[in-house]
């Protein structure tokens, strides 16, 4: 089978072969990918919430109380759960988005003592606005991959991430 064109990564594996010709380095062939797959995906999709006003954290809790369905509204212990964060930085992200009028917080009427952090119709707008452009982000990065390449693809990141995921319940971010 022909080999693909190379990339940045061949290079750095064939640097490695030539130090350490007894050292299998083939793992880096999987892991520097996906680690500088990240860091590209990373700076794109920023740029474009940075370009909408947001931050990949507020986007993170937005987005969760989005897909929470309506009323949109969940308790900070909640989300901090699910985005696998302290409560200090959920009550940091949850100031800058109030105060851009993106969320309310208001009294939990199922306990005094807490809160519900609730999208406001403007939060609803930035959050259905900055998915499209998330999406079209990914898509770009996507775009390479056949809709069979990236089935195959998320099958074997599942099966890479399902051992991770019993370790961590609740994964790494949204």
């Amino acid at each position: 089978m022909p080999h693909a064109a190379s990339d940045a990564v061949d290079a750095i594996i064939a640097q490695w072969n030539a130090q350490c010709p007894g050292l299998d380095v083939s793992p880096m062939q999987v892991l520097t990918r996906l680690f500088r797959f990240n860091a590209f995906a990373t700076r794109n999709v920023t740029r474009g919430f940075q370009e909408l006003g947001l931050h990949q954290g507020e986007f993170d809790v937005l987005a969760t109380l989005y897909r929470s369905g309506p009323p949109y509204a969940l308790n900070p212990q909640k989300l901090v759960e699910t985005l696998l964060l302290t409560s200090g930085a959920m009550t940091n992200r949850l100031d800058r988005l109030e105060n851009a009028g993106l969320l309310t917080r208001s009294p939990n009427p199922e306990d005094r003592r807490g809160t519900i952090v609730s999208l406001t119709d403007a939060g609803l707008r930035a959050i259905r606005q900055a998915l499209k452009r998330y999406l079209k982000d990914l898509e770009a990065l996507l775009a390479p991959l056949s809709a069979a390449e990236r089935k195959q693809l998320a099958g074997l990141l599942r099966k890479l991430l399902l051992p991770q995921d019993r370790e961590t319940p609740g994964g790494i971010g949204s």
